[in-house]
């Protein structure tokens, strides 16, 4: 009992000590240690050795893909092509559908393989624009990049770079169980659209609109910008080379990289402009947000690492696997409270199935559900408990636009938090019955 209760408090802290914005690189080993004492283990053992082989094991196993897809996003935010793509979109769709246009934009960075956080830099200045022009109020603004950027696009739809980690534990493919990733797609984008459209005019009847922030972003003009089409074409290699060609995601970001740097320096030269100005700092940036971002990751699986070795865990986890109904809503618990725990996607998703995949695997034969599914539902749960308020893009998203989290979180856990969760209800109640 002893360990299960550290278990939880160490989960507790690290929750606390992340929602205070201290860094996991150190918050992760000390709750890992916590975990550790009360579960009867050498702490130094835990430390140097189960602890450091499971951050250093999803290092090695994952950082070429960090880090390739940083300097892929870094190019796209260094040369304007994400901005690019983003008032292409617009164009398309209309300006007057400023909610949806800005939801769409960020879906389409974001299964291009761009990371969160050059995503949220390259939109707002057009979000603010469009709500400006809408006359929305700018509360809404998180919630409605949060969604294009960490919802549908990251985890639901088949093919994303998120959908690599199972297929480590299940053997299955990017586009495992297309079918429930689809009509989640479709539920996690239609749903917060309609959602975060009604509020908006709620808003307006209630006589709050636009308002400016207290300093306004600079904002690209169109002649400075690369032509859309060549920054797209590099999205549309990845996506095909990985899931058509089935090919590693290693080869597919170099490839993607290799194309738009071809493509930026050709159309600078036609054009008399230079989109790029330093190829090497630029990959200095992506590498140093590489390295950022997969150490936090890489030290919240070590947590797990030391977690899935107490005898709280066998407790806990019987008790979560025991859960009656479809043993779907087994796993989609695990994974969600993990990547909560950790304010992370991947690295909920990475501790859940090191530590839990063998019991998934023996649920699948058992219950007859294919592994397919469960690396589905795997991949959507992860993306529900992941943005809670301590999750480092949320709070820099909110820094960013001005907006508090009194006004505008409870609009952000909706889309990001509560709508996708619901989204995975359909799965589970045909599931229960068909099997």
């Amino acid at each position: 009992m002893l360990s299960l209760v550290g278990i939880i408090v160490g989960l507790a802290l690290l929750i606390f000590l992340a929602f205070r914005g201290k860094s996991l690189l150190w918050a992760a080993p000390v709750c890992a240690l916590l975990v550790a004492f009360t579960g009867g283990l050498d702490m130094f053992t835990a430390y140097t050795q189960n602890y450091m082989e499971g951050m250093v094991g999803f290092v090695k196993e994952w950082f070429p893909a960090f880090m390739l897809g940083a300097i892929f996003g870094q190019i796209m935010q260094d040369s304007g092509g994400a901005v690019s793509l983003t008032k292409a979109v617009v164009k398309l769709v209309g300006r007057d559908k400023a909610i949806f246009a800005s939801v769409l934009c960020g879906g389409v960075l974001a299964y291009g393989g761009i990371s969160g956080f050059v995503i949220i830099f390259s939109m707002y200045p057009i979000v603010l624009g469009l709500f400006k022009e809408a006359d929305i109020t700018r509360r809404l603004i998180p919630a409605t990049i949060m969604t294009g950027a960490f919802t549908f696009a990251m985890s639901a739809m088949p093919g994303t770079i998120q959908n690599l980690i199972p297929t480590e534990y299940f053997g299955t493919t990017a586009t495992a169980a297309p079918v429930i990733g689809i009509v989640c797609t479709i539920i996690m984008f239609v749903g917060p659209v309609l959602w975060l459209s009604w509020r908006a005019k709620k808003f307006r009847a209630a006589g709050e609109g636009y308002d400016e922030p207290d300093e306004m972003p600079e904002e690209v003009p169109d002649d400075k910008l690369p032509p859309a089409w060549c920054c797209f074409i590099p999205f549309v290699v990845i996506v095909i080379l990985l899931n058509v060609f089935k090919m590693n995601i290693v080869v597919c970001l170099l490839a993607g990289i290799l194309l738009s740097l071809v493509f930026l320096f050709l159309m600078g030269k036609v054009r008399g402009s230079v989109y790029l100005t330093n190829v090497g700092e630029t990959c200095n940036k992506g590498c140093q947000s590489a390295v950022s971002a997969i150490m936090n990751t890489a030290a919240a699986v070590g947590f797990g690492s030391v977690v899935k070795i107490t005898p709280g865990f066998a407790f806990l986890s019987e008790l979560v696997l025991g859960i009656g109904g479809s043993p779907l809503i087994a796993e989609s618990i695990a994974i969600n409270v993990l990547a909560g725990a950790t304010g992370s996607a991947s690295g909920g998703l990475q501790i859940a199935l090191d530590a839990l995949a063998d019991n998934f695997i023996q649920m699948s034969q058992t219950s007859g559900i294919p592994l397919a599914v469960f690396h589905r539902v795997g991949s959507i749960a992860c993306g529900g408990l992941d943005t809670l308020p301590w999750n480092g893009t949320v709070v820099m998203l909110f820094a960013l636009s001005g907006v508090s989290y009194k006004k505008g979180y409870k609009h952000v856990a909706m889309e990001t938090v509560i709508l996708p969760l619901l989204s995975l209800i359909p799965v589970f109640i045909y599931y229960s019955i068909v099997h």
